[in-house]
């Protein structure tokens, strides 16, 4: 992903990568390690990999392509640093292995990035080279013998404790642990700044020295002398002496969008090109900091509290923007509070970042999706793993009595059900990952392979080559799904009404196609697991045609005075 030196940044970032997301379902703890053997051996593959191609793309020296790659690197976070020192801690090994023909797998298991216990294969992600990979790796290891991971940083697991990555895995470890924002100068749960769970994740701040100002809330005096709510729309019109607020939205049914999902509902997404070496340039890692300060996650280009253009080109907008568009006094009233491995098991945990007074702030709409964490793991006896339809029931009543006394009168809860995943191999197996596509070298079965062995694949029950246990996790995704179905017809609550709909992605891919698209362009192409943002904005367009059709008090009236809020305020503000 970046460069040989990111080898040990890439031990908190690309390791973020695998762990940050797709593959753990259980949120770390504050203490725990911040890579785990597999994510180190993958993120070492992955940057050797790249080192490799780059040579061979621009015909020249794997030294010369380290410092070409770390000269694409931003300075932002010491990236540009960070780069240049692994690449005079770990690069001379390096080059002496790649100079013998060895691959990446070979290279980073000789370095001891990658370990297996005895009893174990060794992992590869490539084909073994003729000779063997245990030939291979005995030859490589005459040649370098003992790993400077090991002499001189205590190895990756004390990759922390060199001082100049201290203050950067900190603040890793903390946007890792909280849904709450690092930048929060009144402690009202919002921020003035993007990232680091920030107003990329929920409505922006507009007076961070006040904690009664912040969006959501019901406006206070109807905000005749400031914004309390941060919806852009406060004064008083000279011409009658009502304020604006009053005017343009008393009873217009305004209300907030709340997401309580997992990494799909947050849009984990890892860009393509930062594998694909051909068109490499400064360009590329320019948006690493703020990737990495969003735990690898796109919330502001989401499906669900999107507020950016789509990158795509997608034209479909997210609920939050049909929402906004539909009432404007909605303006920023959103929070997505979703997490990379969030299931029904863990939610409780970071729950508390919720805002919503039930006296003070107006209703919400609440989507519980969690799509696959709840039957998809990286243990090798998956099934055994997954969460039992009785747990999932009381995971969920636990989930949805603190929203009960947390959301005011009028709110709703939608539950949507879990995805079935076998589209995953049936569509990818055979395709070349991004990384294969210059030697076409590299397929997603590989790709899935290579996690399980490492036991950093997200999903062992889908992402697999066994079809019974594709089909046995599908099924148990479907009785958690009817567990959802069931709770939302048969419980009542006194603050909100409970809805269930289903995951289209059936539907969806037939859209796409008629698009002219193919079905395996639905799904994100570095990790192979996750839907991405076409996906996402798709299933807001069901998800609105849907709720729209059957339960359209869901969604609040049309404000008659939108028109009028666009000419006197523009854009609120903006977001």
């Amino acid at each position: 992903m970046k460069s040989s030196w990111r080898i040990s940044f890439v031990a908190s970032l690309l390791l973020l990568l695998s762990h940050a997301s797709p593959s753990s379902s259980t949120p770390r703890n504050q203490g725990s390690p911040l890579l785990s053997d597999g994510h180190a051996c993958l993120g070492c593959v992955l940057i050797v990999s790249i080192v490799e191609q780059l040579a061979q793309v621009h015909n020249s020296t794997a030294q010369e392509e380290m410092e070409r790659l770390c000269s694409y690197l931003p300075q932002k976070l010491f990236l540009k640093s960070i780069c240049y020192l692994m690449v005079e801690l770990f690069g001379p090994d390096i080059i002496k292995l790649l100079n013998l023909k060895l691959n990446a797998d070979v290279v980073c298991h000789a370095l001891q990035f990658c370990e297996q216990n005895p009893e174990q294969p060794l992992c590869h992600l490539y084909k073994p080279p003729r000779e063997g990979l245990k030939n291979a790796l005995g030859r490589a290891r005459k040649t370098v013998g003992l790993s400077p991971i090991s002499t001189k940083t205590g190895g990756m697991m004390g990759i922390c404790s060199i001082p100049i990555l201290a203050k950067i895995c900190q603040k890793i470890k903390y946007t890792l642990n909280t849904t709450l924002p690092m930048e929060d100068a009144d402690q009202d749960k919002y921020s003035t700044f993007p990232t680091l769970r920030g107003f990329y994740w929920r409505g922006r701040d507009c007076n961070d020295r006040n904690r009664d100002i912040y969006p959501g809330r019901r406006p206070e005096n109807w905000d005749a002398h400031q914004d309390s709510n941060c919806n852009g729309i406060w004064g008083v019109d000279p011409k009658d002496g009502i304020p604006y607020e009053k005017k343009f939205c008393e009873g217009s049914e305004a209300k907030g969008l709340i997401v309580l999902g997992d990494s799909a509902a947050a849009h984990f997404h890892i860009p393509p090109e930062w594998l694909i070496t051909a068109h490499m340039s400064m360009k590329t890692f320019s948006n690493l900091p703020m990737v990495l300060s969003n735990e690898f996650n796109w919330p502001q280009l989401s499906g669900l509290t999107g507020f950016l253009n789509s990158t795509s080109g997608f034209p479909d907008l997210s609920i939050y923007l049909r929402l906004r568009q539909r009432n404007r006094c909605n303006h920023r009233d959103y929070q997505n509070i979703s997490r990379n491995g969030a299931s029904s098991k863990n939610l409780l945990k970071f729950m508390e970042s919720l805002s919503r007074n039930r006296l003070l702030d107006h209703p919400a709409i609440v989507i519980y999706t969690m799509l696959g964490n709840d039957v998809c793991n990286e243990k090798n006896d998956s099934v055994s793993e997954m969460t039992t339809p009785e747990d999932m029931r009381a995971h969920l009543m636990e989930t949805l009595t603190f929203l009960n006394s947390r959301l005011p009168p009028g709110s709703h809860v939608v539950l949507c059900g879990l995805a079935d995943g076998r589209f995953l191999w049936d569509h990818l197996h055979d395709r070349y990952h991004p990384l294969g596509q210059l030697n076409k070298d590299i397929t997603y079965e590989q790709l899935y392979t290579f996690l399980s062995c490492l036991q950093v694949n997200p999903c062992q029950g889908w992402m697999s080559s066994n079809e019974t246990l594709r089909n046995l996790t599908s099924k148990r995704a479907k009785q958690l799904s009817n567990i959802l179905e069931e709770i939302a017809v048969s419980e009542k609550f006194a603050n909100m009404s409970l809805l269930y709909l289903d995951y289209p992605f059936k539907e969806m891919a037939e859209e796409w196609q008629r698009r002219g698209g193919e079905t395996w362009q639905l799904i994100e192409p570095v990790d192979g697991f996750h839907p991405n943002e076409v996906t996402s904005r798709l299933s807001a367009k069901f998800f609105w045609e849907k709720v729209l059709q059957q339960w359209p008090h869901v969604l609040g009236k049309e404000n008659p005075f939108n028109d009028q809020i666009e000419h006197l305020f523009g854009d609120q503000g903006g977001h």
